[in-house]
């Protein structure tokens, strides 16, 4: 398998996001450690942060569209569980716990009603949650929420290689709390990552098909600032994963602070706000 040895300047890509704004957003049951129903949830301030959010991809020159809320579905605001999209095929996802898998039916409808070719996932998993595209690969994660059987689905639907990664840390379920795709310029690919999160295995993997990857500190993973957003240039990332942001400054990149810290209290920060629509390969 190919390795990054080429490496360029961070280039800005327009992107196209899907989001959910937290209408309903409460903490009323837990299915992540980061949960807790006795913790107060401030329903307002989540809107606020989440409008914040939005408004800083518009201002970059990013596409934001937005599917509607539905009552009785407080974490359907993390958009990037919703499906994964490549090159305009959409695999909807398939919920891990009851409490959200009426989620994946409302996403996969408002792709099929914009005219997206969806595929009916047959096996469990989280869409961007765990299926994340960098350069020409899928890195997927497993572990906790998606079944290995969905990388093997992904493969075949995606038709790109899918890596498997294992995730061991119950902090971060979803791959996408443990690894960022900063580049996936597929001449360059660049990642950020934590690797306590990870299998002794899967740590290996990601050491040969990145070894010049960012690695992230403790203070930034607990931070969820791996669950960071990145143009190719710009990377909105947790305002405490400090570390991580002047690693990031290090390296050409452009570090966006953009607080997300009552959606923490779901799990989620923002690039679990955010679903990127891949009509063509993305760099």
């Amino acid at each position: 398998m190919p390795v990054a040895t080429t490496r360029q300047s961070p280039i800005f890509t327009p992107r196209r996001y899907l989001m959910c704004e937290p209408e309903h957003y409460t903490v009323s049951y837990e299915i992540n450690p980061w949960m807790d129903v006795t913790r107060h949830t401030d329903r307002d301030l989540a809107v606020a942060q989440w409008r914040v959010l939005r408004e800083t991809y518009l201002a970059l020159g990013h596409t934001v569209e937005t599917i509607d809320p539905i009552p009785g579905l407080p974490d359907m605001v993390y958009a990037a569980n919703g499906a994964t999209v490549v090159d305009g095929v959409v695999y909807s996802a398939k919920f891990t716990y009851a409490e959200r898998r009426a989620e994946g039916p409302a996403y996969q409808k408002w792709f099929a009603d914009r005219g997206f070719l969806t595929h009916t996932a047959a096996a469990t998993n989280e869409g961007e949650g765990d299926l994340l595209a960098v350069g020409d690969l899928i890195l997927a994660g497993t572990g906790f929420r998606t079944d290995r059987a969905a990388h093997a689905e992904a493969q075949e639907l995606f038709g790109r290689p899918v890596i498997s990664l294992d995730l061991v840390d119950p902090r971060f379920y979803h791959l996408d709390t443990a690894l960022a795709v900063l580049s996936s310029d597929p001449a360059a690919p660049l990642v950020a990552y934590y690797p306590p999160a990870f299998s002794a295995g899967s740590r290996g993997v990601l050491e040969r098909l990145f070894p010049d990857a960012i690695i992230a500190t403790e203070a930034d993973a607990v931070a969820l600032g791996l669950n960071a957003v990145s143009d190719g240039l710009n990377v909105v990332v947790a305002p405490a994963a400090v570390d991580l942001a002047a690693a990031l400054r290090e390296r050409g990149f452009q570090p966006l602070p953009v607080d997300t810290s009552e959606l923490l209290k779901g799990g989620g920060g923002a690039k679990c706000c955010t679903l990127e629509v891949r009509t063509a390969a993305a760099s």
